[in-house]
């Protein structure tokens, strides 16, 4: 038509759709925390022990009496603004003995954990990719170990080798590395097994077949392949061998068989204070309570860490 005009054709981008957004990726650790974060008694026990740790790394700094100074005057005292958790039988701070003794009691929990999980594993992943004899020996030693009555022969080996030990390295460190070694030589097995039971189930799997396919040796098969799968039972097992171990040590020193009288640890200083309880309960109650709610805090810190690596588990 004439004098018509035809506007021209527009693009309208108002309406247009966004670029797709990225996904995010999200890998098993990531979505493990998640689940973590969801058990509510695993992050308040982690925030509990977290604060412990650091209590007693950093506690002494602060708290800077001497854990032999000894006050006549001030004998099974109970708490006070001079002593938070009183004194004992010598007038000794309670407050800077239990600094000085959750130091040494988280520290062997920690290194009989190391050693039981490393050697554990080692066994584990050796029995899980063999076959044949090496696989069956390493099952009978494993059973053999669990048949062993745990307290005697531990409780044997520290009065053979206590004072030889002694001699070489010193007192504490000696009585340290002996406790040590000991618990951690009777809490492998469970980890060794474990470990079997993860490799046999998962050195069958696709990926491992694709990577055994493609000329991948047993070592970097079960270092590349296999162990990074098979760490979620290993950690739980490590938190249960944690408290396990603080358990012992707290044992052996109620019974006298652990560290030196003059060397506070929570079990040292439980075992002090048995003849006392009457008339200064406080000083079981601060060691008994110490021990307590470390082991308790590790054992719901491990329930959370079985349910977040158990992509099973629906939280």
């Amino acid at each position: 038509m004439a004098g018509s005009t035809h506007a021209s054709p527009t693009v309208d981008t108002v309406g247009a759709a966004a670029p797709p957004r990225k996904a995010r990726h999200v890998t098993p650790w990531t979505e493990a925390w998640r689940r973590f974060r969801r058990h509510q008694l695993a992050v308040i026990s982690t925030v509990i022990l977290l604060a412990m740790i650091l209590a007693v790394a950093f506690g002494p700094l602060i708290w800077r009496v001497q854990i032999n100074d000894i006050d006549f005057t001030s004998q099974l005292q109970g708490p006070s603004w001079t002593h938070p958790l009183g004194t004992d039988d010598l007038g000794q701070d309670l407050l800077a003995r239990m600094l000085y003794g959750g130091r040494i009691s988280l520290a062997v929990g920690l290194a009989a954990m190391s050693v039981s999980v490393v050697v554990g594993t080692i066994v584990g992943s050796i029995a899980g990719v063999s076959r044949g004899a090496i696989d069956t020996s390493l099952v009978w030693l494993i059973d053999l170990f669990l048949s062993l009555p745990q307290l005697p022969v531990l409780l044997l080996l520290i009065y053979l080798f206590r004072d030889s030990l002694k001699n070489v390295v010193g007192p504490e460190l000696g009585t340290f590395v002996l406790i040590v070694a000991g618990i951690g030589a009777f809490r492998w097995m469970t980890v060794a097994r474990l470990v079997r039971a993860q490799f046999l189930a998962l050195r069958e799997k696709e990926f491992v077949e694709a990577a055994r396919a493609l000329g991948a040796s047993t070592f970097r098969l079960v270092v590349r392949h296999i162990l990074p799968n098979a760490l979620g039972p290993v950690i739980v097992a490590g938190t249960i061998d944690v408290a396990a171990a603080i358990i012992a040590e707290s044992t052996l020193s109620f019974l006298g068989l652990g560290f030196p009288a003059d060397i506070p640890t929570w079990g040292r200083i439980l075992y002090d204070a048995k003849d006392n309880l009457d008339i200064a309960p406080h000083w079981a109650l601060f060691a008994g309570g110490a021990i307590f709610l470390a082991v308790l805090t590790i054992n719901f810190i491990g329930d959370g860490l079985r349910d977040a690596l158990d992509p099973r588990r629906i939280m």
